[in-house]
């Protein structure tokens, strides 16, 4: 059986590193805001070409936090993609903020920037783009409406480590970029984890405070803040998975590349833009008859994911919240599949993924 995702010999390589950083953690005696944390904020920075990271408990909390540090005021319209995970509208009503869901663009699956525009009301204050299944969005078209209309710009980057627009690290092109660390992930932790990079020093004190019960000393406490530390056992092993994302990358795209070489026209494969630098998170394929695939993949010994299944305004929790039709967004949730791209995955596995679909 050709697993979906294997983590447990996804990390298998850097273990033996990992082990010995978390106990070393172990044996220092401190657990919370520790050196490792303070190390990984200044490396994933480093790595994004960002002035400032600022480490927090999960992807869900980077983005919530980076909104909180925009200073909307509540009822403020938040321009988002209507085909995003729902953890980035989630973020946007946790901070009694306003989603506006904009429709994407049918062949990067990224918001479509011609659309934005068009969606901007008196009560918009901010753009939260989504970089989905690790390609960046066309952020010189998103910039220049932002620009226009004095918005503030978030970056959901939590697929996108290490993916390039035009040679720019996602992430840096807006006010703040809000990164998840889940295991899944192409950086992934031993379980939640996120951070979020901004190039205002003014915002990362913002986003440390918020993450620390508001407090930026012990015991005093400025803002109404929330528990949102990363912790340090994965900041630790962060560390040690950061110094080997280029290659986890690399690895991706070389697997990405035989999809890419061997899958017959029948599947819509994710479009390819020299001027991007795809990091794969995601490799998914459309086909009309989505489910039958799956199911005679599934009996030749593949697994497979839908992301995602049910569309934002679809779901129960949102009912009502968001109105209106959003055909594109629907039409994708109902034919992509996720195949096997994973560090446990070698080309010959991905070989076997495209002969079988291809006798589909």
């Amino acid at each position: 059986m050709i697993e979906y995702e294997d983590l447990r010999r996804a990390n298998a390589p850097y273990m033996a590193e990992a082990l010995s950083a978390l106990q070393e953690v172990v044996q220092r005696g401190q657990y919370i805001l520790g050196q490792n944390v303070v190390a990984f904020e200044e490396e994933f920075a480093y790595a994004c070409q960002a002035p400032h990271c600022v480490g927090v408990g999960s992807g869900f909390d980077a983005l919530s936090l980076s909104l909180r540090a925009c200073e909307l005021e509540p009822g403020a319209e938040v321009i988002v993609p209507s085909n995003t995970y729902i953890a980035t509208i989630l973020s946007i009503l946790h901070n009694q903020l306003v989603p506006t869901l904009v429709e994407p663009d049918i062949a990067t699956y990224n918001i479509d920037p011609a659309r934005i525009e068009a969606a901007v009301g008196p009560r918009t204050r901010a753009v939260c783009v989504v970089h989905l299944y690790g390609k960046c969005c066309d952020m010189e078209p998103i910039c220049a409406v932002v620009a226009r209309h004095g918005l503030r710009l978030i970056e959901d980057c939590a697929q996108a480590h290490g993916a390039l627009c035009h040679g720019r690290p996602a992430g840096t092109f807006g006010d703040l970029g809000a990164f998840s660390f889940y295991p899944t992930k192409n950086l992934g932790a031993l379980g939640d984890a996120g951070a979020v990079i901004t190039g205002s020093a003014e915002r990362a004190h913002t986003v440390k405070t918020l993450r620390n019960y508001g407090s930026s000393q012990k015991y005093l406490n400025e803002k109404v803040g929330v528990n949102s530390r990363l912790d340090e056992l994965q900041a630790a092993f962060l560390r040690v998975k950061l110094r080997h994302l280029g290659s986890i990358n690399r690895h991706k795209r070389r697997l990405a590349a035989v999809y890419f070489e061997m899958l017959k026209d029948d599947f819509v494969a994710p479009s390819r833009d020299p001027d991007f630098v795809d990091v794969h998170h995601i490799f998914n394929v459309r086909h009309a008859r989505r489910d039958a695939l799956r199911e005679f993949l599934l009996s030749n010994g593949v697994r497979t994911e839908v992301h995602y299944p049910v569309p934002p305004h679809r779901q129960e929790a949102l009912r009502h919240v968001i109105a209106g039709e959003f055909p594109i967004s629907e039409e994708i949730h109902a034919t992509t599949v996720s195949l096997p791209i994973s560090t446990c995955h070698s080309e010959d596995d991905i070989r076997g993924v495209c002969e079988a679909m291809n006798r589909f």
